[in-house]
């Protein structure tokens, strides 16, 4: 077993940058600014791909590099390099002479967060490269004996390993580390002439030993392959307007896509949010509490700190109906006079930070998610979800469902294929009748993109019974 002793020293080496240099050079190059951060990072990463019964790729990748961020009144600078030495912080210092000089007090340092959420250990150090292959091909082997009707299997194995350290001209000092692993199993199915697919994906902030566990990868290959078999007997979904249950867990994707990205601070700074100026209103139907918490331990979208250095806590935006506020960065909450919540993410040290969100779910209810089925007469039953689109302005969506069914006299009917969920989301959330006591987290799979950038993220929600959504069909 590998265990680093000190992470920062893939960070500072010897002849190119120490701490002590990068905190001067924070001071120098920031001195003019509201606001600012040096930002080194290093990260390692690793893909495997197993597919048609053979390895495909097998990819691995070591990168370093600085942003330098000076923020004056609403104006930023920004520049970055991948050699994090002193002449090159220098030279990026230059952009930010183009700004104009501060005139307002610098807002405070945030606190220091003396709770980390993950240990030093890298997930691409701790298991061999062979052990990583033969776990692919045992789930291969595993998938395609488990059904004649296996006609394909593809998975794929990924891990990250980051160290993060933000240095502040105030003399603030932070440092995170970050690692990220997922599997991914993909099964095709084929009967009479008809192929169906099912995927199943799990993963989050700890190492590969969980995923190594036999219990974790055959769940991966049952999900896989009982939604590749539900598929296969699919027909065609309904169309109209209709009551849509939505299952636990993954379908809070269409929470965070059409309700999230609404809530955070930027859209409603600007004012092109549904949610713009509302703060106090009634937003949804009483009993929808909808937070956003970095600080779960394990999850994908979780952090220690902030890209910014803000520690990372439970966010109330909606509560009982009511909406209560927004994710924050340094700039937008300053701007609108509020606090920071440990919101300021980017893709990596190449890119500025802005308001995102970490883990965005909905809390649950009181209500029996079998009592919530039995009160549906004619509807669907939307149990996971592919890909979607959204309209951050108005809130409008299109989503699809992987795995759907019909639902008839309160009881599951017929699965169905082909169906979209079409609405928009702040008036998706008056429609809620119905809110199920089992709320669950999805199983670590989430990516969430914005302004050209690309952040793990997490999604979640009780079962929720909603009243007159669109659904489009085949049928």
């Amino acid at each position: 077993m590998t265990t680093l002793t000190d992470p920062r020293s893939h960070i500072y080496r010897p002849g190119r940058l120490t701490p002590e240099e990068a905190q001067t050079l924070a001071r120098e190059t920031l001195e003019r600014c509201d606001d600012g951060e040096l930002y080194l990072q290093f990260i390692a990463s690793e893909t495997f791909g197993f597919d048609d019964g053979r390895l495909k790729t097998a990819d691995y990748s070591r990168d370093s590099g600085f942003g330098l961020r000076g923020v004056s009144g609403e104006m930023t600078g920004f520049a970055h390099a991948n050699d994090i030495s002193a002449a090159a912080i220098r030279r990026a210092g230059e952009t930010l002479r183009l700004l104009d000089p501060a005139n307002a007090p610098r807002p405070a340092a945030p606190r220091q967060n003396n709770r980390h959420l993950y240990t030093d250990a890298s997930p691409l150090d701790l298991v061999p490269f062979a052990a990583k292959v033969a776990l692919l091909e045992d789930i291969d082997r595993a998938a395609r004996a488990r059904d004649p009707r296996v006609s394909q299997v593809s998975t794929s194995l990924s891990g990250s390993w980051s160290v993060v350290e933000i240095v502040r001209p105030d003399g603030f000092l932070a440092t995170d580390i970050r690692p990220l692993v997922r599997l991914n199993v993909s099964i095709v199915a084929e009967s009479n002439g008809r192929r169906e697919t099912g995927t199943f994906g799990m993963g989050g902030r700890w190492l590969y030993d969980r995923l190594f566990e036999p219990e974790s990868w055959n769940r991966a290959i049952d999900t896989a392959l009982a939604q590749a078999l539900v598929n296969l007997e699919s027909v065609d979904a309904p169309a109209g307007e209709m009551t849509v249950l939505l299952g636990p867990g993954w379908p809070g994707v269409l929470l965070h896509e059409a309700i999230g990205h609404g809530l955070e601070g930027d859209f409603n700074r600007k004012g092109t949010s549904a949610f713009s100026g509302r703060i106090g209103e009634r937003v949804a139907a009483s009993g929808v509490t909808v937070v956003d918490d970095g600080s779960i331990p394990d999850r994908r979208g979780s952090l220690s700190i902030d890209d910014e250095g803000t520690p990372t806590g439970e966010t109330v935006l909606i509560e009982d109906g009511v909406l209560k506020g927004y994710m924050q960065d340094r700039l937008n909450a300053r701007l609108m006079g509020v606090e920071p919540t440990g919101n300021g993410r980017r893709e990596d040290y190449a890119h500025a930070p802005m308001p995102r969100m970490t883990n965005t779910f909905m809390k649950g209810g009181e209500d029996d998610p079998a009592e919530l089925l039995s009160r549906v007469k004619s509807g669907i039953f939307a149990k996971s979800f592919g890909g979607g689109q959204v309209d951050i302005v108005s809130g409008k969506f299109v989503f699809s469902c992987t795995e759907a069914y019909k639902i008839e006299n309160g009881k599951l009917g017929a699965p169905i294929k082909g169906a979209t969920l079409i609405g928009d989301g702040p008036s998706v959330l008056t429609r809620v009748t119905g809110i199920g006591n089992d709320m669950a987290l999805d199983e670590g799979v989430g990516v969430c993109g914005k302004g050209g950038q690309s952040v793990p993220a997490g999604v979640g929600q009780p079962t929720l019974l909603i009243q007159g959504l669109t659904v489009g069909g085949t049928a």
